[in-house]
């Protein structure tokens, strides 16, 4: 679990706040699929505000983890903010929409406040 720094849940509850860095890996969706499913068993649906620090994308065996994950939480997941600081991750947002109903929007890390106030917003 070197890469995922964080999960943890802010605001009223339904918000999983994750921070990554590095590379994504297979067992770091051990840890992270059983967190989602914890808040979406609490509460119903969710946001999920992603930020990535120095990130640098996901080994393969994540990427597959990664599409099931989206897959299996199809309705789960209400909005999903990505903040990062690169072109590349800003292209996520538009890469994942097949995989989610959820409303997906990237921020620069400048604005971070900014992607705080929109994943609590309406």
């Amino acid at each position: 679990m070197e890469n995922l720094n964080e999960i943890e849940t802010v605001a009223d509850g339904n918000v999983l706040s994750v921070r990554v860095t590095g590379k994504l890996t297979k067992q770091d969706y051990e840890v992270l699929v059983p967190a989602v499913d914890a808040v979406i068993k609490e509460h119903g649906q969710i946001r999920i505000f992603f930020e990535m620090v120095d990130f640098h994308g996901w080994e393969m065996g994540a990427v597959w983890e990664d599409t099931k994950f989206g897959l299996g939480h199809w309705s789960d997941i209400g909005r999903v903010a990505f903040v990062g600081d690169k072109k590349w991750e800003k292209g996520m947002a538009i890469f994942c929409k097949p995989f989610t109903k959820a409303k997906l929007e990237y921020f620069d890390q400048a604005d971070v406040e900014q992607a705080r106030e929109w994943i609590r917003g309406e």
